[in-house]
């Protein structure tokens, strides 16, 4: 039997083995799916700024037990090529070689390490499940000791898309372990190296989230550096020392590759640099999807590292190498339209389409359609093996054509 190794379990992995098993289904082949994750949830990242992240992961097993995938918990450590073999570190330590006839790199992304002393050891972030949670032990901590220096001011580091999303539900998050009037009292600091709000998301958002910025209260420190974190304090750029018990980073995302690197070619992010079909260049047999594939939505742009883009990547990365071991012709990825949907906590939330991002909805309906898709158009399909390989349909980007004819 021929199998189809997927090395990851988020976004692009699990949509990797619904193309894949969608192709097996449609062409009647005995083809094996095995997808190796570090654990068996998919944890819902894009959600992790939220309040109570405890609840945001689904066991895997809910979508790919159905489609008769195996599934390993545990990391692949290395690739053997020239034998077409992976090998996998289990969750007990124990190690196995897997072989593959194809295989699916998505392993996603990570925070970047920032060079500030004390950051590693007093810091906090919101990259995993389990960082989150942490916090969120944290937060509850120093909320039951007011009396404790800098227990009440929060300083978030980075004004990017995540930073921004975190910032603005703070509140929330404070509140649900004291109450409203804490809550409302809580300093809350923003800081950025660059210029501006969101460096990254342009002139027609800045303003919006500008706004955003003032009705929850938030502190903004721009062209400013971290220095220094310790157990209590933060040092900035400027001179200025911040008594705090709670720095958190959200700035800038690395690409998640396998402990030994591959013999590829890889862009300034980590990312592996794939063909239009997804296949690396100068390894046949290997596809990458997600945020650890450099691959273009259209003839210009890249994709993001984000749960949009991985989620398609991913369907096309399975879909892919399956009719390839079937001697099919293979679809070129693609994703033109791009869309954008940022939480702005208590201000509602923000809806843009295009590169340019073009403001289409702003406020309390831009907040429904933002709750619309983190609690539902991100998550897995369930529900008989019927069921779930019907929503694996051409074009593979129907959800994103859906959200620009019935929402923009």
């Amino acid at each position: 039997m021929k199998n189809i190794l997927i090395v990851g379990g988020g976004f692009a992995g699990l949509w990797a083995a619904l193309g894949a098993a969608q192709q097996i289904n449609e062409h009647g082949e005995n083809i094996r799916i095995t997808v190796v994750s570090k654990d068996l949830y998919l944890n819902v990242r894009p959600r992790l700024y939220e309040k109570n992240p405890e609840a945001l992961r689904i066991p895997l097993a809910n979508t790919l037990g159905q489609l008769n995938v195996r599934l390993i918990e545990g990391e692949v450590k290395s690739v053997d090529t020239s034998k077409q073999a992976a090998k996998i570190t289990l969750k007990d330590s124990r190690t196995m070689n897997c072989h593959y006839d194809r295989l699916i790199l998505a392993t996603g992304s990570k925070l970047k390490n920032l060079p500030v002393p004390g950051l590693a050891e007093h810091g906090w972030n919101i990259d995993t499940y389990d960082a989150a949670n942490l916090l969120d032990q944290h937060l509850e901590t120093i909320m039951r000791n007011p009396k404790t220096t800098g227990h009440n001011t929060f300083v978030i580091i980075g004004a990017g898309f995540t930073g921004i999303e975190l910032v603005t539900e703070m509140r929330d998050r404070i509140m649900a372990h004291s109450d409203a009037l804490t809550a409302k009292n809580a300093e809350i600091i923003l800081i950025e190296n660059a210029d501006q709000i969101g460096p990254d998301l342009g002139s027609n958002v800045r303003p919006v989230v500008e706004s955003a910025l003032r009705e929850s209260n938030i502190e903004v420190k721009l062209g400013t550096r971290v220095e220094t974190v310790t157990l209590d304090s933060v040092a900035l750029s400027n001179g200025e020392v911040i008594k705090t018990k709670t720095v958190i980073t959200t700035a800038g995302l690395t690409a998640n590759n396998i402990e030994e690197t591959l013999a590829v070619k890889y862009d300034e992010q980590g990312r592996i640099i794939t063909n239009k079909n997804l296949r690396i260049q100068g390894i046949p047999e290997i596809f990458a999807a997600g945020d650890v594939a450099h691959a273009y939505v259209d003839d210009e742009h890249v994709a993001l590292m984000s749960c949009q883009h991985a989620m398609e990547m991913g369907k096309y990365a399975g879909f892919n190498a399956t009719r390839d071991l079937l001697g099919l012709p293979l679809v070129p990825y693609q994703q033109p339209v791009y869309l954008t949907c940022l939480d702005l906590g208590q201000s509602g939330a923000l809806f843009t389409s295009g590169w340019d991002r073009q403001i289409q909805k702003s406020g309390d309906e831009a907040k429904a359609l933002k709750q619309q898709i983190n609690t539902q158009w991100i998550y897995p399909p369930t529900g008989s093996q019927e069921q779930i390989l019907a929503t694996i349909k051409f074009p593979l980007n129907e959800t994103q054509d859906s959200l620009k004819t019935e929402n923009v």
